[in-house]
């Protein structure tokens, strides 16, 4: 049957961004599944991905039942043309590449299951009022599968509350157990936790999740569902004998083999429920050519009841892509690196703010806790006060995180997905994993009364994100649907251009946002005099900046001093990721022994941002003074500060350059310039004011000109204590 080149031109472009999808979120997510087995060193980074691996490729071939959300689980298949379906799919896959793009560009949360969820959504609403348009009388309710919709909707928002307490809660108990001294009390009972997490990743992994997948078709499928109630107990049994065998008789560390499982099965997991956002819009667009009768306006009722399984050969090449961005993608290994030096710096710089809702629920969080511990028994209370005791500094091993955490992170989040999947239940992973971790912070108490209003804000941000996404999806979605219905061929043709484009630039050109902590090396003479060359080059930025600023304010230059602005606040936040992202990160892992080298380290990084403050206090003045259209400074104030301007441009040069060469012979006599300096910036200032002019215009120049002097007189000061320090740390 001769379909027509339009729809071979979809079902091609469907999927090269399915392709493209699976690498790119392969990319982004590869941190879920992989940093708890890095973070608690259970292997190394090879290792590891080798177990992702087989976790992925097992998840890819379980995958089958999800791809029936995108052919019926949104809208109603027999309402649509075989036209607007192929249209439908296709709007949704492009404005779902055009939202990531505009998300991704703003720094925005997004989750690319609820994007490609609520897509689908919107895309269907769009073709459904195209379609009521050409055929008045429909109702918009009957083309969408509003009980399905509403059912994984909710499903996807209550994930957030549901992993946030599972993880809460398998915590604390685990901890109770265990406690942070955990090795003796896994000595006793590691066979049966390790038996206990090997049964429930088999059982939701395999016995529920295989089930529907290709590979379990005839007796086994049919033997597991008809004896549960035995196979569960044995394999109980099996596990708990095998792992006991193994630590006892072959002497291995079974925890560290229960967090390598966590983490394949967290891999299978997040390929078995993930694998629809990217391949499900085209696996459903090439069923519905196969369905093609050579009528375009046939009805597509065939999809919903469709019973055909997909092919195995699309889910195995899936996988085997998702498994080589795991070893080959340098994006992948990027982002995984940057989280989980994110998770160790514990920097004190959070990445959410406080909000009036979050301070309320850690107010009443507080005083609930307070009401529990005077309803406490004592002893109880000093037990559990023991279980949760941290490690001592010295008793630490250096991994992040402890391998119970890690096992509890891999697992929990590893089985609540799973139950999702087996329920045709598109979770987003990446919250899931996260807002599980987050429940086992809490309850390993690495929340602090300094940093839960913060995480309680960014889990609010999440779910605000959330609901943006999806908004912004459905609407996205139905426009570019309408645009292409209406547009016939052209419209297709605008939209996929668009699309196309926007694609290409978030996948080849756009830069990793992540931040990333770059700790600083202080045992490393040269990597010590690398930093201070760096402080050293942003002090003569900041001499620069501020000869321009005094020349284009005697200029009345508004634009220049608007451009001056933007680099000083420029330079100010990269003063501040420096001391946030590598100072403070550094000083947390500084030996004892090179503690005097730290502060001066820390010292220098203080003096340059206050030095940069000063110097934006001293912007912003003179381009609100311009920008308002007040008079320039008089001639004499003019003379005066170009005076001083010129004394600090012709030693600050000489400065920066022994600094940067680390030869400071001859700076004594340079840093004894700072007494003549002082005295002129008083000179200039007693002048000022014995002659300060009593009119308005007088007293609006009078304060700009005591503001350039007192803030360029501070950040002298404060620059010559930045020499003598990089100077002290040169010498030390």
């Amino acid at each position: 049957m001769d379909i027509p080149t339009l729809y071979y031109v979809i079902w091609v472009a469907l999927l090269v961004l399915s392709l493209f999808g699976l690498i790119v979120g392969v990319s982004n997510d590869a941190c879920n599944f992989l940093n708890s087995s890095l973070g608690c060193r259970a292997g190394k980074f090879n290792t590891v991905v080798a177990v992702a691996a087989v976790g992925v490729l097992l998840g890819a071939s379980f995958s089958s039942g999800m791809m029936e959300i995108a052919k019926k689980g949104i809208f109603t298949p027999e309402m649509f043309t075989f036209h607007e379906v192929m249209v439908l799919f296709l709007a949704a896959m492009v404005a779902n590449v055009i939202l990531l793009d505009i998300f991704n560009t703003f720094g925005l949360p997004t989750s690319t299951t609820v994007s490609i969820v609520f897509a689908l959504l919107g895309s269907a609403l769009g073709m459904a009022m195209y379609d009521i348009g050409l055929n008045p009388g429909g109702q918009l309710a009957e083309y969408i599968n509003i009980n399905n919709v509403s059912f994984i909707i909710a499903g996807i928002f209550l994930s957030v509350a549901i992993a946030f307490t599972c993880g809460t809660i398998v915590m604390w108990f685990s901890r109770l157990l265990y406690s942070f001294r955990y090795q003796r009390v896994y000595r006793f009972v590691g066979p049966l936790w390790c038996g206990l997490a090997f049964t429930a990743i088999s059982y939701f992994a395999v016995f529920k999740g295989l089930k529907t997948s290709p590979i379990m078709q005839g007796g086994v499928k049919e033997m597991l569902e008809n004896n549960l109630n035995m196979v569960i107990p044995c394999a109980f049994i099996a596990w708990t004998v095998i792992a006991a065998f193994l630590q006892y008789i072959c002497r291995i560390n079974t925890l560290r083999l229960t967090v390598l499982a966590g983490t394949g099965s967290l891999a299978l997991a997040f390929a078995g429920n993930d694998l629809v956002n990217f391949i499900g819009v085209f696996m459903a667009a090439d069923e519905s050519l196969k369905l093609f009768n050579g009528d375009i306006n046939m009805h597509m009722g065939g999809l919903a009841d469709s019973k055909q399984q997909v092919q195995m050969i699309w889910l195995v090449a899936a996988g085997l892509i998702m498994v080589s961005t795991l070893f080959f993608s340098k994006k992948a290994k990027k982002v995984t690196e940057t989280e989980l030096k994110l998770a160790s710096s514990n920097t004190g710089k959070e990445r959410f703010g406080s909000s009036p809702p979050a301070r309320v629920l850690v107010r009443y969080t507080l005083n609930t806790l307070r009401f529990v511990e005077r309803i406490t028994p004592k002893p109880v209370a000093e037990f559990v006060g023991r279980r949760f005791t941290p490690l001592a500094p010295e008793e630490e091993s250096g991994a992040l995180f402890d391998m119970v955490r890690a096992s509890v992170n891999l697992t929990v989040a590893a089985l609540l997905i799973s139950i999702a999947t087996d329920l045709k239940l598109p979770l987003s992973t990446t919250y899931v994993t996260f807002m599980v971790s987050m429940g086992s912070s809490l309850a390993d108490r690495a929340w602090g009364r300094d940093s839960a209003v913060y995480r309680i804000t960014g889990v609010l941000v999440v779910i605000g994100g959330w609901f943006m996404t999806g908004l912004a999806a459905c609407a996205a979605a139905a426009l570019v649907a309408l645009i292409m219905a209406y547009g016939g061929i052209w419209g297709i043709t605008v939209m996929l251009t668009i699309g196309g484009v926007l694609f290409i630039k978030s996948t080849f050109f756009d830069k990793i946002s992540k931040e990333e902590i770059r700790l600083l090396n202080v045992k490393s003479e040269a990597a010590v005099q690398d930093y201070a060359k760096v402080a050293s080059g942003r002090l003569g930025r900041m001499i620069g900046i501020h000869k321009a600023t005094v020349k284009a304010l005697l200029e009345e230059d508004r634009d220049g001093l608007k451009r001056l602005r933007k680099k000083t606040r420029s330079l100010k936040r990269d003063l501040e990721a420096v001391r946030e992202n590598e100072i403070l990160p550094t000083l947390r892992t500084i030996p004892a022994e090179l503690a005097d080298r730290g502060q001066l380290i820390f010292r220098i990084s203080e003096i340059s941002l206050n030095t940069c403050e000063r110097l934006l206090t001293l912007v912003k003045a003179s381009y609100n003074h311009i920008d308002n259209n007040h008079e320039g400074l008089n001639k004499e104030q003019a003379r005066d500060m170009l005076a001083l301007t010129d004394k600090i441009g012709r030693f600050y040069p000489d400065l920066t350059d022994m600094l940067k060469q680390g030869d400071f012979a001859g700076i004594k006599a340079k840093l004894e310039t700072r007494d003549q300096l002082s005295e002129d910036f008083a000179e200039c200032i007693t002048t000022h004011l014995m002659h300060n002019a009593a009119d308005e215009s007088g007293m609006r120049n009078g304060i700009l000109y005591l503001t350039l002097l007192n803030e360029t007189r501070a950040m002298v000061s404060h620059a010559f204590s930045l020499i003598e320090r990089i100077k002290e740390l040169y010498e030390g």
